[in-house]
């Protein structure tokens, strides 16, 4: 019986070429597969995904005017491949930043980064939190507009610059009376970096998501265009209904309870890499 099986494997096998596999060959297949779904996810969550599809129908294009030998738009294709590809780069620079960013975000990555040593007192405390929910929720009982975002991993260097320096600590009386009417701070977003406010009166950029609804003011626009360029928290208080909404990840949770802010806050609290120590809560809910 075994030598039947091996004949018959052998007479099916005879001329066919198995490479050897080691061990860098599995490696390096993890890695490509590991890059090639992180540039699929990135391309499936930007603008990127309809410049795909206007390369494939480019490429469509291209191949029936092969197939029918159609020389110019053959010689004009050719000759304008490396303007595309420039004019791709400029176009997308956002989208490319953002995810230069969050390679750069990976746990891989900053344990063996040296400059980010230093980040690991920059968490704020739950003293912080309550102070943040406590003066959005206060503001909203009398319906003072804020706009307020929560740093993390990402530095907002840049946008700290649009604004006021203030480097103080964190607490409700601060933030309240920040966001008072008739106050030179009260118009744009502050920034709070661990357990201090960085900046205030800071310009943020509007979204461009044409889904969004046509009711909501600038600052909630502020704040979704914020949380789709970096992975900051950026909580809103609207001035006309005193409704407290929060973005994050390009995902605006409008008419959000008291206990679902301290849970998102709560939620990036720590670094990644210190979650496990920490019990996991339950994901907040979406409105």
């Amino acid at each position: 019986m075994l030598g039947w099986m091996r004949n018959f494997i052998d007479n099916y096998t005879h001329g066919m070429y198995f490479p050897k596999i080691q061990i860098m060959d599995i490696i390096e297949i993890l890695i490509i597969t590991v890059i090639v779904y992180e540039i699929m996810l990135w391309i499936k969550n930007t603008k990127a995904w309809m410049l795909l599809r206007g390369i494939i129908m480019l490429g469509v294009f291209i191949l029936v005017a092969w197939i029918f030998q159609m020389h110019t738009i053959l010689f004009l294709a050719a000759q304008s491949i490396n303007v595309l590809a420039i004019a791709a780069v400029v176009v997308f620079q956002p989208e490319l930043r953002r995810a230069l960013e969050k390679l750069g975000e990976k746990n891989i990555l900053n344990s063996i980064n040296p400059f980010d040593k230093n980040r690991d007192n920059e968490r704020f405390s739950d003293e912080t939190a309550d102070s943040i929910v406590r003066a959005c929720y206060e503001m909203g009982s009398v319906c003072t507009g804020a706009l307020i975002v929560v740093e993390q991993a990402i530095r907002l260097n840049e946008y700290e610059m649009t604004g006021i320096e203030l480097d103080c600590k964190v607490s409700s009386q601060v933030l309240i009376n920040i966001f008072e009417h008739n106050t030179p701070l009260h118009d744009g977003a502050v920034i709070i970096r661990g357990d201090r406010i960085t900046s205030a009166t800071c310009y943020l950029p509007l979204s461009d998501n044409m889904s969004i609804s046509k009711d909501l003011g600038t600052r909630h626009r502020a704040a979704l265009g914020m949380s789709e360029v970096c992975d900051a928290l950026v909580i809103v208080v609207s001035e006309e209904t005193g409704l407290v909404s929060a973005a994050m990840g390009g995902r605006l949770t409008r008419g959000i309870k008291r206990e679902e802010l301290r849970e998102m806050l709560s939620q990036i609290q720590y670094r990644k890499s210190e979650q496990k120590r920490f019990t996991i809560r339950k994901g907040w809910r979406r409105r």
